[in-house]
């Protein structure tokens, strides 16, 4: 991870961390750098609906403009559907703001490729040298970036007609009916408000929402993904057959099925899955996970016979694995769920839709779909340490975390891994009770601390 880009972007608190200024400048880099050709360049951008992401999209439009390139806005909207229309409609980059899950206060600036992926590490770097003033490309020093001037400024227009697609093409994507059904939708208060109830009300759901009246300050507030508690409640109390819950972006998706019960990442995956391999459309027989996914999930996945790759924390590394060996289903506990033939990046909404066509295929409620799958009692410890990597590299440390392999057996797992952001080493085990994960947890923090690294 750079200075300013992390895995999701360039993310801060809203004119603290990340200010206006920031925003200008980086439009700046990026109009100048995609328009160094011939042609002037296009990029579309797209925003959420928190307050401060106004701001932003009219800073780096800005930006952009004055380096020369055109914007083309998407007003509020979701991070996939600007992944979309980049990589079907010829433009140079896509530009997000949002802060996806995190409370209205913070904001972040996501940037992609020309095929709607997260944007290279390379560009990336030369971005933040522009933000710090010590850009060099191709061996130029750049302490300042011309301005266009004249009719070489570049223009600002609206482009909802993209979003419009986006959505359309949403629909498209669908081979059931959804009459008869009844969908509840929790939008977060954020990018879906607008464009979910719009799809599954066109394809003949009875859709009952909630989270859709934004406010600039209410999203993702108690509402969502990360506060599902909501959707469960109205699920149970309003007999519906299924829910869903985006976050601020609409790029994760969960699950509540009739009973009321949390459907994560983990049990979408194994549903969608088998539901592939069984058509005889899951390439490789393999589901990419990451690190993170419940021990539940690979034990129902070895019980069907289907593979499954483990990756580092984070939907971008889904994705790279994904591109390199051509599987087509991956995703994370937390509702990033990658359908590779469809989309470049997770899709809350598409997730959802995914789920429906299972529901409706096999003419079974969610429940029984996702009941072969145990979730398995998880305790996660972490501990703040002088050294990670030495931390770790203990010999005593790892002698520690084999007893912990050798007690569990093919019952549970540990994983002892760092944090990318703070000095912490994070103990995870899941087994068959929250008592034993805990036990078997804490003696290897023990030894952590009894070696001396703990801070």
């Amino acid at each position: 991870m750079g200075k300013y880009f992390g895995t999701d972007g360039f993310r801060g608190m809203a004119n603290e961390n990340l200010t206006a200024e920031h925003a200008y400048r980086i439009g700046r880099f990026l109009g100048w750098y995609y328009g160094r050709g011939s042609q002037k360049a296009r990029i579309v951008v797209g925003k959420d609906t928190r307050r401060s992401s106004y701001m932003l999209e009219y800073a780096i439009s800005a930006g952009i403009a004055a380096s020369g390139a055109d914007v083309y806005l998407l007003h509020v909207t979701t991070t996939p559907s600007v992944s979309y229309v980049t990589r079907t409609e010829g433009f140079d980059c896509g530009v997000m703001i949002s802060a996806s899950h995190n409370p209205y206060y913070d904001n972040g600036i996501k940037l992609m490729n020309r095929e709607g992926e997260k944007m290279d590490e390379e560009t990336l770097r030369l971005a933040e040298d522009w933000l710090d003033g010590v850009l060099n490309v191709e061996g130029v020093d750049y302490p300042d970036l011309p301005h266009a001037t004249g009719a070489s400024i570049g223009s600002v227009v609206d482009h909802s007609a993209g979003r419009n697609r986006y959505i359309a093409y949403l629909i498209s994507l669908a081979i059931f009916s959804f009459k008869g059904k009844r969908v509840a939708l929790d939008c977060a208060n954020g990018s879906a408000w607008n464009i979910a109830p719009h799809v599954f009300n066109a394809l003949g759901a009875e859709t009952h929402v909630i989270g859709n009246a934004p406010d600039g300050l209410n999203i993702n507030d108690r509402c969502g993904s990360t506060h599902i508690e909501q959707l469960q409640q109205y699920v149970r109390e309003h007999g519906c057959d299924v829910g869903f819950a985006f976050d601020g972006d609409a790029d994760r998706c969960l699950a509540v099925d009739e009973t009321g019960s949390v459907i994560d990442g983990d049990r979408i995956l194994y549903i969608y899955g088998l539901y592939m391999k069984e058509r005889g459309k899951l390439v490789n027989n393999t589901v990419v996970t990451t690190v993170m996914s419940n021990f539940g999930l690979y034990k129902a996945l070895d019980a069907v016979g289907i593979n499954y790759a483990k990756t580092k924390v984070g939907d971008k590394y889904v994705y790279e694995h994904m591109t390199k060996t051509g599987d087509r289903l991956g995703g994370e506990q937390s509702g990033h769920i990658i359908f590779s033939k469809y989309a470049r990046t997770g899709d809350g909404i598409l997730t959802a839709l995914k789920i429906m066509e299972v529901m409706l295929a096999k003419k079974q409620s969610l429940h029984a779909l996702a009941s072969p799958v145990t979730v398995y009692p998880q305790v996660l410890l972490n501990v703040r340490v002088k050294d990670k990597a030495a931390a770790q590299a203990d010999a005593d440390v790892r002698a520690a975390v084999k007893a912990v392999e050798d007690a569990l057996g093919d019952s549970g797992r540990i994983l002892v891994r760092e944090s990318g952001t703070e000095p912490l080493v994070r103990v995870m085990v899941e087994a068959e009770s929250q008592e034993r994960c805990y036990d078997l947890a804490k003696s290897v923090v023990d030894v952590i601390r009894a070696r001396g690294y703990a801070l």
